[in-house]
C-alpha cells in the first residue's frame, strides 16, 4: 500500500477492504414474543442491557473484549474513527480533522479539533495526545502495543500533534482509529486521579474522555450508567441517560426486551431465539457486517495433535457448511478467507481446507486407544460455540474419536496466553480483529506472543511475513503471511458471523450507529426515536 504524502479527509480511501459484503440491513421482523414497548419513553431514557458485567470498566487502555465497548466507545474519542453504516471500514476524522503523513511513513502530523472539552471541563489541546500515549504506555495492558512502536509525541503549538515512530508501519493510522485504539483523556484529571497505578482505580468508576456521553454510574456486576455530556462538540444526543444493567440470563434478558423494558439486545442472541426474532414482526431485526468469527483452534501440544498432518487432517475432516446451518442460520457464513470478513478484499487470504473425512480416519485407526480420546473446549459466555463444540465432538466421534465438550470461563480461556496447562485439544470460541487491518487479526492470533493466541500455535515464517507486511501494507505479503500460518493446521476460520441485533420499532438509527470493527456496540449519540 502506498500513501500519499499529504493526506486529507476529503481524499481518504477506504483501507484494505472491499471485502466479503455482508450488506447491513433491517426489518421489521423479529420474535420472541410480541413486544409491548410500542411507544417511545418520553423521559428520553434508553434501557439497554449487559449479558455478562464488563468486568473492567470501562478503561480503555485496559479494556480488550467486546461486550462493555458500548461504554468506551461512547464517553472516549481518539484522533481518528471508523464511519459507521458501512461494511467498508472508511477512516474519519474524530479529533482530528487532517494528517499528514512522512515519505517515509514514519511521522504523522494531526491538526486538532478547536473547542472540544473534556468531561471534567478542561480543554482538549495536543498535551492530551502525549499525555494519553504516555498513559497507555504505562499501563502496559493488551492494547499498548498499538503505541510500542512510538519514539515521541510532540506538541508544537495546542492544536499540533507529531508522532514520530521508530519503525514504518502500514497499520497505525488503523490502530489510531479502532475501538481499542488509543483515547484522549485529559492530562489534568490523569494528573490528578494518578495514584499507584496511573488512574486505573479512578477509571473503574470515572472517565476522562470527550464523547458525547460521560459514564455516572459504574456497579460491577449489577449495572452501568451513562449521561448525555452538554459540552460535547458534536451533536447532541437525543437520549439523555442511558440505563445498561446487567441481566446475566439470556432469557431473561429476552422476556425483558419482548415485554418492552429493554429497547434493544445488540449482542449474543443465542441461535434458538434468532429465528423467532426474524419471524415476529412486532419487533426490529437488524443483520449487520462485523469482523466476527468463530474460530476453531487446534492443541499443537496435545497427543495425536502434535503433527501437523494430523492437525490438518482434523480441520479437513471438520463438515463447517454443517455446523454453519445449524448453529448460525440467518447471521452467519461459511469463511473463505484466513482473516476476518471485510477485514481484506476476498480475493486476498483465501481458506483453503477441502473436506475430506479418509486421511483423519486412516490416523485415528492406527493411533493407540490414549491418543483417540480428546477435550473440545469452549467459552462458557458463548453459547453458540457450545453448539460449535457439541457438533464437532459428534462428527469426529463418527471417525473413531472419543470427544468430550467441557466450558471453560473467559479468564482461562484469556489465561492460556500465558500459561496453556489445562487448556483442551481443540477449542471453539468466536474473536475479531482489533483493527481493519490484517496484522492486527494475524499477530494477536498467530504469533507466539499474540494475545489470543491461546493454544501457542506459532509459526517463524508467518511471524517473519507479518513483520514484512506490516512495513510495506502489501495484500500480497498479508495473504502470503495468512497461508504460512494457516499451513500449521492449528487455525480453521469458520463462520464469519454478522453483529445480530433486535430493537422495540420506535428505536431510529441503529444501521447508521453501527460500526462494522466494532462488535456488540453502537454509537448512541446517532440513535433517536
Amino acid at each position: 500500500m502506498t500513501r500519499a504524502t499529504t493526506t486529507s479527509y476529503k481524499a481518504l480511501a477506504a483501507l484494505s477492504v472491499g471485502a466479503v459484503a455482508l450488506t447491513a440491513c433491517s426489518s421489521s421482523s423479529g420474535g420472541g414474543g410480541a413486544a409491548s414497548g410500542s411507544k417511545a419513553p418520553l423521559d428520553k431514557v434508553l434501557h439497554l442491557s449487559f449479558l455478562q458485567d464488563p468486568g473492567q470498566p470501562p478503561d480503555p487502555d485496559i479494556y480488550y473484549a467486546g461486550e462493555g465497548l458500548i461504554l468506551t466507545t461512547n464517553t472516549y474519542e481518539g484522533l481518528l474513527t471508523y464511519k459507521t453504516g458501512t461494511a467498508t471500514p472508511t477512516i474519519e476524522p474524530a479529533l482530528a480533522t487532517k494528517y499528514t503523513v512522512s515519505a517515509d511513513s514514519k511521522t504523522f502530523t494531526f491538526t486538532l479539533r478547536p473547542n472540544v472539552k473534556f468531561h471534567d471541563g478542561t480543554p482538549f489541546t495536543s498535551a492530551a495526545v502525549k499525555a494519553s500515549f504516555d498513559r497507555r504506555s504505562a499501563v502496559n495492558q493488551g492494547p499498548a502495543y498499538m503505541v510500542s512502536d512510538v519514539a515521541s509525541v510532540t506538541t508544537p503549538d495546542p492544536l499540533t500533534a507529531v508522532i514520530t515512530l521508530k519503525h514504518s508501519n502500514s497499520a497505525f493510522l488503523t490502530y489510531l482509529a479502532c475501538a481499542y485504539g488509543p483515547k484522549m483523556m485529559s492530562p489534568t484529571g490523569l494528573a490528578s486521579n494518578k495514584g499507584k497505578d496511573n488512574d486505573q482505580t479512578y477509571l473503574t468508576t470515572h472517565d476522562l474522555g470527550t464523547g458525547a456521553y460521560t459514564l455516572t454510574e459504574a456497579q460491577v456486576g449489577s449495572k452501568y450508567q451513562l449521561k448525555a455530556f452538554d459540552g460535547y462538540w458534536g451533536a447532541k444526543p437525543y437520549w439523555q441517560t442511558v440505563e445498561l444493567p446487567v441481566v446475566t440470563d439470556s432469557s431473561s434478558q429476552q422476556l425483558q426486551f419482548n415485554s418492552g423494558s429493554l429497547a434493544a439486545i445488540l449482542h449474543d442472541i443465542p441461535s434458538s431465539a434468532v429465528a423467532s426474532y426474524l419471524a415476529n414482526k412486532k419487533v426490529s431485526s437488524y443483520t449487520l457486517p462485523s469482523m466476527i468469527s468463530e474460530y476453531f483452534y487446534v492443541n499443537p501440544s496435545r497427543g495425536l495433535l502434535k503433527e501437523q498432518t494430523n492437525r490438518t487432517a482434523l480441520l479437513k475432516a471438520l463438515d463447517v457448511d454443517a455446523i454453519v446451518k445449524q448453529t448460525y442460520f440467518g447471521r452467519g457464513t461459511k469463511a473463505e478467507q484466513v482473516y476476518p470478513a471485510n477485514v481484506m478484499p476476498a480475493k486476498y487470504a483465501k481458506q483453503e481446507i477441502p473436506k475430506d473425512t479418509a486421511p483423519l480416519k486412516a490416523i485415528v485407526s492406527a493411533a493407540p486407544a490414549a491418543d483417540k480420546a480428546m477435550v473440545v473446549g469452549y467459552d462458557s459466555s458463548q453459547p453458540d460455540s457450545q453448539i460449535v463444540a457439541n457438533l464437532v465432538s459428534a462428527q469426529l466421534g463418527a471417525l473413531g474419536l472419543t470427544v468430550k465438550v467441557q466450558s471453560f470461563p473467559t479468564s482461562e480461556v484469556f489465561g492460556w496466553v500465558g500459561n496453556p496447562k489445562g487448556a483442551p485439544d481443540m477449542l471453539a470460541t468466536p474473536g475479531w480483529p482489533d483493527s481493519p487491518s490484517p496484522y492486527t487479526w494475524g499477530h494477536i492470533s498467530f504469533d507466539a506472543d499474540g494475545g489470543l493466541n491461546y493454544l501457542h500455535c506459532s509459526s517463524p515464517q508467518a511471524t517473519a511475513l507479518y513483520a514484512k507486511a506490516l512495513q510495506s501494507g502489501s495484500p500480497d505479503d498479508y495473504s502470503a503471511a495468512a497461508a504460512a500460518a494457516s499451513a500449521t493446521g492449528c487455525w480453521d476460520n469458520m463462520v464469519n458471523i454478522t453483529d445480530f441485533m433486535v430493537a422495540q420499532p420506535w428505536l431510529k438509527g441503529v444501521e447508521n450507529a453501527h460500526t462494522v470493527s466494532n462488535p456488540n456496540t453502537l454509537i448512541l449519540a446517532k440513535l433517536s426515536a
